[in-house]
């Protein structure tokens, strides 16, 4: 067996086990396990988006150089919350775990379903990219962006989105739906009322010490 067959076998395994209990726990937006679920989510994705960001900067700094040395992700601490993923994670939910289960509806093949929804959200990502770049990232006079620049690389689009990025995107996004947001709602389910309470009150008042402390670092050293 090659190691990518290894992979796939296991990506599938996981996969499996997020579908087998009742899905309809995933999306009941009048109840609190739902919510619950859904803000301790938004608590890990801020954190754990900067981290996989980290990684994916230090990556593409490495074989095309095009992070900047003031980048933010260079000086800011690792458990510093980096919002927009809490919020794309929230959206990717709201958005894509009621197509999901359409999908699977009429796509009976789980690889399939997974491959639909991946270019679902790497057309999606694409989009914001670029409506994001189009509305804040405008070059100036001397043709320098103030965020980001993607105009020089391979396969930009409209020199403001990069499908490198949109492709990393929408990965991350079917992890998300189909393994890490299932599995959660899952281990939860198992617990009792107030034991989920417990965990809801630990991974909220963790998060907020790691704002109130990254965000005193950042103030003390004149990044803030």
């Amino acid at each position: 067996m090659t190691h990518l067959s290894r992979v796939r076998k296991g990506l599938g395994r996981m996969v499996g086990q997020s579908l087998k209990y009742d899905r309809s726990i995933l999306f009941t937006p009048n109840s609190w396990a739902f919510w619950r679920n859904n803000i301790m989510c938004f608590c890990v994705n801020n954190v754990l988006g900067h981290c996989l960001e980290s990684l994916y900067c230090k990556f593409m700094d490495k074989s095309f150089g095009i992070i900047d040395d003031t980048y933010a992700i260079k000086f800011d601490p690792w458990y510093h919350p980096y919002w927009v993923y809490g919020i794309g994670g929230e959206a990717m939910t709201l958005i894509f775990e009621p197509i999901k289960e359409r999908i699977l509806k009429r796509n009976k093949s789980l690889p399939g379903a997974m491959l639909e929804t991946y270019v679902i959200a790497v057309l999606a990502a694409m989009g914001m990219e670029l409506g994001f770049g189009l509305m804040v990232n405008q070059p100036d006079e001397d043709g320098n962006y103030p965020y980001w620049d993607n105009s020089k690389l391979p396969l930009n689009i409209f020199k403001q989105a990069w499908l490198v990025n949109d492709l990393v995107i929408g990965a991350v996004a079917v992890a998300h739906i189909w393994v890490g947001y299932p599995l959660v709602c899952k281990l939860m389910s198992r617990l009792s009322e107030r034991a989920a309470n417990a965990v809801f009150a630990a991974t909220v008042g963790t998060f907020a010490a790691a704002c109130v402390s990254s965000y005193r670092k950042l103030i003390k050293d004149g990044h803030l």
